[in-house]
């Protein structure tokens, strides 16, 4: 069995489609379900319910596709093995948005020089479907917002930075003109579906703030935007990279219990773990 054809079946899987797989290989349509043909013939089964747009994974592909991964990864392991455990290959790390633009560049920028023969393959998401990934082994680690319940065994997280709630407003608002200002114009919230947006969420319903809610948003550096143009006010963390033109950011009181943990999640046993120690390490500097 090819491992390239392995690698073709799970991108159709992760994608959604042959195309989008194709994209992702750097192949053609064509050669992706080529493979994905080769490999129904070999293990005698169907492995992709196809329409116009989209391949779908079969029952027989959901019940191989664990398997599948954890041999790409140790196939994928096996140069380093013979480096005698160097920093290279590529590691998979999921981060949620305000990460990838507030810490990954300078994370890079230090494995640039401190691990030239190491690259990330860099998956964007939300907290909980960054989260799933690395529970079923489709990513190495994870940079997102503290899990609102006790990790697995399985499951490490190491605290980068602690955000505190702040007020984002278009004009200047005192501490103590908080509370007055979330009643008194429309609210932009912190989508609280969200890990992060529950804790907002939270501090609302505790300081018995309930304002007129023009829109929920899991975007931060959009509600950012919105406020800028003054559409309303927002509760959020103080993210890396919150560009203060056009607004003002208040403190808000009382806010000690319900800062956004961000945290670096992964695997207890990884199967990188000097190239993930590495990326810790470069995550905690920036942070």
């Amino acid at each position: 069995m090819d491992l390239r054809f392995l690698h073709s079946l799970v991108a159709v899987v992760e994608t959604g489609s042959i195309a989008a797989a194709a994209r992702r290989e750097k192949l053609t349509a064509a050669a992706v379900s080529q493979r994905v043909q080769a490999l129904e013939r070999d293990l005698g089964c169907t492995l992709l319910a196809r329409s116009a747009h989209a391949a779908r994974p079969t029952e027989a592909c959901l019940a191989l596709l664990p398997r599948a991964r954890r041999i790409l990864s140790e196939a994928a392991l096996l140069k380093d093995d013979i480096a005698g455990g160097a920093l290279s290959g590529e590691l998979a790390v999921g981060a949620i948005s305000t990460m990838l633009t507030g810490l990954m560049p300078g994370a890079l920028d230090i494995l640039t020089h401190a691990a030239p023969g190491l690259r990330l393959h860099l998956v964007p998401g939300s907290s909980l479907h960054l989260y799933d990934m690395l529970s079923r082994g489709a990513l190495d680690a994870a940079v997102l917002v503290a899990p609102p319940f006790a990790l697995p065994k399985g499951l490490v997280a190491h605290l980068l930075r602690t955000e505190p709630l702040v007020l984002l407003s278009r004009e200047r608002v005192a501490p103590d003109e908080v509370d007055a200002a979330i009643g008194a114009a429309p609210f932009i919230r912190y989508d609280p579906g969200s890990w992060g947006g529950r804790l907002a969420a939270d501090y609302l319903t505790a300081r018995g703030l309930f304002p007129q809610v023009r829109c929920d948003l899991d975007a931060l550096e959009t509600i950012a935007l919105l406020v800028a143009r003054g559409m309303g006010h927002a509760l959020a963390p103080l993210w890396p990279g919150l560009v203060a033109e056009g607004l003002s950011i208040c403190p808000v009181p009382d806010a000690a219990p319900y800062v956004r943990r961000i945290v670096c999640l992964h695997p207890a046993l990884p199967a990188r773990a000097q190239a993930l120690r590495a990326l810790i390490d470069a995550l905690a500097r920036v942070a």
